[in-house]
């Protein structure tokens, strides 16, 4: 018992210290800085702005959320060249997306690729980058609303040439449906405005997370290969495709970067089930790709370290004072009160910081996260842990509706976008101040049709 109870508190202890040491670091590092001057060169008279190619790789997305993504896309308030390459990777539902494919290809701006038969979404995203020409490529997830400025915001950090890759911020779209939601839009805040935030301010976000990354097309095209052929034990990976293409800009030399103010609202898990699943395939791709971040740290701010060694050996030491703290109750039936009452500490600590920071009292209920995290997040990642070299995206489950159950498509028109998502206000996303001016682009050939598909195999 006495072993136990040492155990519980040195390692929760040290938790607490690293954790303190950690926290401090990034909410100081997260701290905006003066914004940049380049938001103001893009509006200046004969500033040529980059162009770029859009792309959004779909795999049985619901047709009024694919429609939705692609109608905030279409009213991008940018004055560049923009184009958009939907690639549909072999959905069981094209018979419901039909329609949606329809409406776009009649754009000269889009450009819809249909894939012979479902290759996954990172060869999807491959084809459709191999096919572009634009200056920057921004991947979009097909359940993802873009703010209408979120093209130019993120252009404006790219007119750096040593700038490889940045994103938005993340909202969870359906924010309001569920406690869990809730609890997954407040997890975003803080994934993006502390660590992604203090990162940034080195030029070294670890992951452009994939609902909303711009990246330079010339830097692409050196880094496909690599970014195509990952292997891990053998097997051939296919997804954590946003944290390698990072990993993979940073070897390269390029900084990767953070915009709080483009702003992408995405579809998050609405139960335990479909979240538990996603965290579990995100964790072995951390996993994995943790070990080429490491070779990257010599070269970084000693910060990017400390953030290596907090995010990865904090849950560790979490972990064996809760195992401590369990085995003593369940042993001895005696309760670990040092063990309970830090973790309960530092849980109300971080929660007052993040609501302070955020002016949102909401961030009080976060500490609802911390016994999710103990009790199911941390076992699943030591189950993450042992079954590295399973490549199973676990969440992308064939859907096709019965012949009684097709539902009309109602298109969004390209001047606006539907507050559908309970979560989100329309003010939200779209800032009433803008007009939605078309592109002045080229046209392109619009391909909507299986003829196309056996070229993009």
């Amino acid at each position: 018992m006495d072993l136990l109870a040492t155990t519980s508190a040195v390692a929760v202890s040290s938790y607490a210290l690293l954790s303190t040491i950690y926290k401090s670091a990034q909410a100081l590092y997260a701290q905006p800085t003066n914004p940049s001057s380049l938001q103001n060169d893009l509006e200046q008279a004969g500033v040529v702005l980059p162009s770029v190619d859009v792309i959004v790789p779909c795999f049985n997305e619901d047709p009024n959320t694919l429609s939705e993504c692609l109608a905030s896309i279409a009213s991008q308030d940018y004055a560049g060249k923009l184009r958009v390459i939907v690639v549909d990777d072999g959905s069981a539902n094209r018979d419901l997306l039909g329609p949606v494919h329809k409406i776009y290809a009649s754009d000269p701006r889009f450009r819809i690729i249909l894939m012979a038969k479902n290759v996954g979404k990172r060869k999807a995203q491959i084809a459709a980058i191999r096919s572009s020409s634009g200056d920057l490529v921004l991947n979009v997830d097909s359940d993802t609303i873009l703010a209408v400025d979120v093209v130019t915001k993120l252009v404006s950090k790219m007119q750096d040439p040593d700038v490889g890759a940045a994103m938005g911020q993340l909202v969870a779209s359906n924010r309001n449906e569920t406690w869990l939601t809730k609890l997954i839009d407040m997890e975003y805040w803080l994934a993006c405005n502390e660590e992604r935030a203090a990162q940034a301010r080195f030029g070294a976000v670890m992951c452009c997370c994939g609902p909303c990354a711009m990246y330079r097309r010339s830097a692409l095209a050196l880094l496909l290969d690599q970014y195509e052929t990952q292997f891990f034990r053998g097997k051939p990976s296919d997804f954590g495709e946003d944290r390698l293409l990072t990993i993979l800009m940073l070897k390269a030399g390029f900084r990767t970067e953070y915009v709080p103010d483009a702003i992408a609202a995405t579809v998050v898990p609405d139960s335990l089930g479909p979240y538990l699943r996603q965290q579990l395939r995100w964790a072995r791709s951390t996993f994995r790709d943790t070990f080429l971040a490491l070779r990257l740290l010599p070269e970084l701010d000693r910060y990017l370290t400390l953030d290596v060694v907090g995010q990865n050996l904090g849950p560790l030491l979490l972990a064996l004072s809760s195992l401590a703290a369990l085995a003593q109750f369940v042993i001895g039936g005696s309760v670990a009160w040092w063990t309970v009452l830090t973790i309960a500490a530092m849980t109300m600590v971080r929660c007052s910081v993040a609501a302070f920071r955020a002016r949102d009292m909401r961030f009080l209920g976060f500490s609802l996260h911390t016994p999710i995290n103990i009790f199911l997040l941390l076992p699943m990642k030591a189950y993450a842990l042992c079954t590295l070299s399973n490549s199973d995206w676990l969440s992308r489950k064939v859907m096709v509706a019965s012949d009684g159950e097709n539902k009309a498509v109602i298109p969004h028109a390209a001047t606006g976008i539907s507050s559908a998502r309970s979560g989100v206000s329309s003010a939200a996303i779209c800032k009433p101040g803008l007009s939605h001016r078309a592109s002045s682009v080229a046209a392109t050939e619009s391909v909507c049709g299986p003829e196309r598909s056996s070229a993009y195999k």
